[in-house]
């Protein structure tokens, strides 16, 4: 495979090649990101581009999400308890603080949840809840209970997603001066860089990492020579082509699961051959051993194997042009305007060869006589077309999504997808509607059957999307540093999980 690099691109990885400046301060670490976060707002944290870097840093849960056992863990909270349907009771931690000095309690974190269903705020969090709207109260300083409009039955799952803000943070406004109760605080923030340093008066155990830089660079190859010449320590993201050295690049089993989003409603795309033609015209083996390496996994719905909710009976697309071209010409001699150019929405730097997935995808539906051009923007204008409400006249997208379920549960994933009013949602079916409500309101074996036939649905008959893969990501982690990736690495970062080397 052919990597080409831009102009400005092989001069700035050739001074880091050349430089040979070793960044090696005690006590600090330097990690390279593949992108600018669009901000620091952790309404947002479930981004991978922000959570990276103030998810437990800065910010900090009332529960903790232990991923690889599907389980969670108190953190802020001591203790939690169901009181009826729609009712949990939460107990607070005593003695601690938020870096601004403003007492953590009930009122605290009624605020923070009060700011999470803020209706002036695009939250990303607030899209795990679906249309489920919360009424925290304070029982007393550290009690609260958190009544629900309809029951959730994974409340304290939900709240694992919950960054806990200060009461001092504006209440209608997104901020880029995040304060929580974790062990660091934002030294200073531009567009070149992000310095974290520890805060002593923190009130847990004293990280090993006293400060922390965080830059970006678009390129997997220059994250990775930035590691090889010791210019940083750490990048939680390159691809699979620069994963050559086994002494300091690590795979993992990360929890994303990458698709194009179809702007089900806008013609063409509001025909389901089209919808079907789409998913049938790429060579998907091809591309994805090319692209994302032979341990990728090619995916039939939103959510990995072993979230409950999975459906194992959804068979993949398969790699058939013909007939995807058969149905493009029957969609075009019902009228369809398939000759209507049809954009794809990426992302720089979204992830490993993202790009390059999407010029593969667009050549191979340009062969089956689509109309297809590419636009590559920033987060902070990506994020405009991620969220409802999406961008007037925009005309009919493909939108690049990378979706993190590291909880267990379809319930993170499904409602907001694919509910009429769901956040990241382009389809509007009833059905759907209520079979999801009925799986969000279900528990057990009930709710597993509920939400794999809303997969079936979505795959088979709506066909909502095109289901990429799960992915395998790949990190360089320095020879200074004793850290491995885990489930949680493409969402968050934890600084004190970072030791040093003797």
């Amino acid at each position: 495979m052919t990597i080409r690099y831009s102009t400005g691109a092989a001069t700035l990885l050739c001074a880091v090649l050349l430089s040979g400046v070793a960044y090696a301060v005690e006590g600090e670490v330097k990690i390279v990101l593949p992108e600018q976060p669009a901000n620091l707002d952790p309404c947002r944290s479930i981004r991978s581009d922000i959570g990276r870097i103030i998810n437990s840093n800065i910010t900090e849960t009332l529960i903790v999400i232990e991923p690889e056992k599907g389980t969670v863990a108190p953190w802020l909270a001591e203790k939690w308890e169901q009181v009826n349907d729609l009712t949990w009771r939460v107990h607070l931690k005593s003695g601690v603080k938020f870096q601004d000095g403003a007492e953590f309690n009930a009122d605290a974190v009624v605020k923070s949840i009060n700011r999470l269903m803020n209706p002036k705020l695009t939250c990303d969090s607030r899209s795990k809840f679906g249309d489920v709207k919360l009424t925290p109260k304070a029982v007393d300083a550290q009690t609260v209970e958190i009544v629900s409009d309809s029951p959730v039955p994974i409340m304290p799952t939900l709240l694992g997603t919950v960054q806990i803000v200060s009461p001092n943070m504006p209440f209608d406004k997104e901020s880029n001066k995040p304060v929580g109760t974790g062990p660091y605080v934002v030294e200073s923030a531009s567009t070149e860089e992000i310095v974290l340093k520890r805060d002593d008066g923190y009130w847990g155990a004293k990280p090993d990492v006293t400060r922390a830089t965080y830059v970006w660079r678009n390129e997997s190859a220059i994250r990775a020579a930035m590691i090889e010449s010791a210019e940083a320590d750490l990048t939680p993201s390159i691809a699979v082509q620069d994963a050559t050295n086994p002494q300091t690049d690590f795979a993992y089993l990360n929890s994303e699961t990458t698709r194009m989003r179809i702007d089900a409603q806008i013609p063409p795309l509001d025909d389901v051959r089209i919808r079907k033609a789409l998913n049938m015209a790429i060579d998907w083996d091809g591309m994805g051993e090319a692209l994302f390496g032979k341990d990728v996994l090619r995916a039939s719905q939103m959510v990995v194997p072993g979230v409950r909710g999975h459906n194992p009976d959804i068979n993949a697309w398969t790699y058939n042009p013909d007939e995807a071209k058969k149905l493009v010409e029957e969609a075009k001699a019902a009228g369809a305007p398939v000759d209507k150019e049809i954009v794809l929405i990426g992302r720089n730097g979204f992830f490993p060869n993202s790009s390059e997935s999407l010029e593969a995808m667009r050549s191979m539906w340009q062969e089956i006589g689509l109309n297809v051009s590419i636009r590559q923007l920033e987060a902070a204008d990506w994020v405009r077309y991620l969220d409802k409400p999406f961008p007037q006249g925009r005309g009919p997208t493909l939108f690049q999504q990378q979706h993190d379920n590291n909880t267990g549960d379809a319930g993170f994933t499904a409602p907001v997808m694919y509910l009429s009013d769901g956040q990241y949602s382009t389809v509007a079916d009833k059905d759907l509607d209520a079979r999801l409500k009925k799986a969000m309101a279900a528990t057990g074996d009930d709710r597993e059957k509920l939400f794999q036939s809303v997969f079936g649905k979505v795959h088979d008959e709506i066909v909502a999307d095109v289901p990429m893969y799960h992915m395998i990501g790949y990190v360089r982690v320095g020879p200074r540093l004793d850290w491995k990736p885990d489930l949680k690495t493409n969402s968050e970062i934890a600084l004190r999980e970072i030791h040093f080397k003797n």
